[in-house]
């Protein structure tokens, strides 16, 4: 009775589409098609709620990449039973970081079911990626964290990545921040401020700077590890900085 009338619900809404392009992708149809609608609301196209108030999938976006990074942390910890905290945080990042999100949402086909302005597309570098998270964030309000986590591991993770040819793969950010840096002319400096915990947990902090401008930092088990963190971070700021 309750799939037939969610059935009814998306076959006679005016949000007809939505419904039936999230039950094409996802295999199910939304609750609260509200939530989905604004998972999918670009900030360039915000709507005005109330005076200097503008609603967009930025809080929904915000949600949704905690959520996502929980379910893909224990789906890979449950998988590689045996291997260490800096594997598994790499192989995170190789399914979680804006890069292959943005590619997965364009599989996906997100950006058809997006609301922007119509020259923004080509100026953002992570509007897809933003809007995946953002529809885990409705996800999760619409139907649960059990049922997010069902969603995104049998019709996401599973059909959509090759775990053992990720663990070949390289996300090399720091070669690609160094990279851009030149192509810019740009000065570029890694520096290790200091170490925290005993021997068995000790963890360095790295900051990164970009003509002398503090832009990000890591923090990790090794040096390599948190270089490679606030690189990706950095890479992700200076692409929210070309966007704008």
């Amino acid at each position: 009775m309750i799939r037939f009338s969610s059935y009814l619900k998306a076959h006679f809404s005016k949000d007809k589409e939505l419904y039936l392009a999230i039950k094409n992708i996802f295999g199910f149809y939304p609750k609260n098609i509200f939530l989905y609608k604004l998972a999918f609301l670009h900030r360039s196209a915000a709507v005005e709620v109330s005076k200097g108030v503008k609603m967009s999938n930025e809080r929904l976006e915000y949600l949704g990449d905690a959520i996502l990074g929980a379910i893909v942390a224990d789906y890979l910890y449950k998988k590689f039973s045996i291997k260490d905290e800096g594997f598994l945080t790499e192989m995170r990042s190789k399914i979680v970081a804006r890069q292959p999100l943005n590619k997965l949402s364009l599989k996906l086909g997100i950006d058809k079911l997006m609301v922007f302005e119509s020259d923004h597309y080509h100026k953002s570098k992570s509007m897809l990626g933003d809007a995946f998270e953002a529809f885990v964030g409705a996800l999760y309000l619409d139907l649960g964290y059990k049922k997010t986590k069902q969603i995104l591991i049998n019709r996401v993770i599973q059909i959509h990545y090759d775990i053992d040819k990720l663990v070949d793969f390289q996300l090399n950010y720091k070669s690609k921040l160094l990279e851009k840096c030149q192509k810019n002319k740009w000065t570029l400096r890694f520096e290790n401020i200091g170490e925290s915990g005993n021997n068995h947990m000790r963890q360095f902090t790295i900051e990164i700077f970009i003509n002398d401008e503090k832009l990000a930092s890591g923090c990790d088990f090794t040096i390599k590890g948190a270089e490679k963190i606030a690189s990706e971070k950095a890479i992700n700021i200076l692409q929210e900085r070309e966007a704008k």
